[in-house]
């Protein structure tokens, strides 16, 4: 099976190539324009990880991993159609996982257009490289962002979420229209992904948990929004992971015309929500990180960011209805694999 991973380089990719990789059956093919949005050194340090020598990558060319025999890496900016559209052709892909995007709420209150760019464009083209070589599905990451103003909780993929409240989220809702579009014109399988707050080792910087953890150790100021009363549906890395892969094979079909609800369709189009079913206030949270770093937080609180939420919730039971799992680790867990990862990479003594 040949299995795609956009945005490779990136946090969730490069997991998820991680864990798809062991199984040889799979060959994998990673693309990613490796943009300067948050440190290229990390981004270079995961696929260096993966066989990936920054210093053999060159755009529009395909490299082969020096570890894995299943590995190849593409770097490509998704807005260029032709190559993207030779990629497709070429390879043959079975499975698409469109994880490349502009990630960030706050970003998009002053780079709006790296959004359209980013989210909307580049994203018209997974869809129609999909359309015109077909693939058996594709898998696209939306976000929890999208249920902006809805205070019924949990949030629930039965619920319409039509009042987003940045770009962002914007941004991912229209993913979501894209997708149900082609599925229903070209019969294209789709399957929306709403990320609930995603940590762990090698998670990207501008995340809370990365940008606390810093901060306390360097005995700097964290800034807490809405003076602290939020909560988070934290959801671990290793979750997502798993959570993917068992989706991989979930194919929608094309089902009765009378069903319609925006979950699901009578086109081959389906959403789900990943999360971990737990929110915790963002106090504990920042409590959990002073606890492993041994320090205690300096913390400026602050009036509700534009275009945040203060709390997020997901129900996941049509997920845990469809591939029996559904994400539970503790945050405690959590918070502790990450900061004896960023104690590692960041060789902190």
């Amino acid at each position: 099976m040949n299995i795609l991973v956009t945005g490779a380089a990136g946090f969730i990719g490069f997991h998820l190539i991680s864990q798809l990789q062991k199984d040889n059956n799979n060959k994998i093919y990673g693309i990613d324009i490796i943009n300067d949005y948050y440190d290229l050194n990390l981004k270079y340090d995961r696929i260096k990880i993966l066989g990936f020598d920054r210093n053999c990558i060159k755009e529009g060319h395909i490299i082969q991993s020096n570890i894995f025999d299943n590995l190849f890496f593409i770097k490509i900016d998704l807005n260029n159609k032709k190559k993207l559209f030779r990629c497709f052709d070429e390879y043959k892909f079975d499975i698409v996982y469109n994880l490349a995007a502009q990630a960030g709420v706050r970003y998009s209150l002053t780079n709006p257009y790296a959004y359209i760019d980013s989210n909307i464009s580049a994203f018209l083209n997974i869809l129609e490289a999909c359309r015109h070589y077909p693939v058996r599905h594709l898998l696209y990451a939306s976000s929890s962002s999208v249920y902006g103003l809805n205070t019924k909780i949990p949030f629930s993929t039965k619920d319409n979420v039509d009042h987003p409240i940045s770009l962002y989220a914007a941004t991912k809702k229209s993913n979501e229209l894209m997708a149900h579009v082609y599925s229903h014109l070209y019969n294209l399988p789709t399957t929306g992904l709403r990320f609930f707050t995603v940590y762990g080792p090698w998670g990207r910087p501008d995340m809370a948990l990365f940008m606390f953890t810093k901060k306390i150790i360097e005995g700097t100021e964290i800034e807490v929004y809405n003076h602290g009363q939020m909560s988070r549906d934290f959801t671990y890395i290793d979750d997502i992971i798993e959570t993917l892969i068992r989706l991989k094979d979930k194919i929608p079909f094309v089902s009765d015309l009378s069903i319609l609800s925006p979950e699901k369709s009578s086109a081959p189009y389906r959403v789900y929500n990943i999360g971990n079913n737990s929110p915790v206030d963002l106090q504990h949270f920042i409590s959990l990180i002073e606890s492993e770093l041994n320090r205690k937080a300096k913390i400026k609180y602050l009036p509700m960011q534009p275009g945040d939420v203060a709390n997020t919730y997901a129900d996941v039971a049509d997920l845990f209805e469809t591939v029996s799992y559904k994400p539970s680790t503790e945050t405690r867990f959590g918070v502790k694999k990450f900061v004896e990862w960023y104690n590692n990479y960041y060789q902190i003594v």
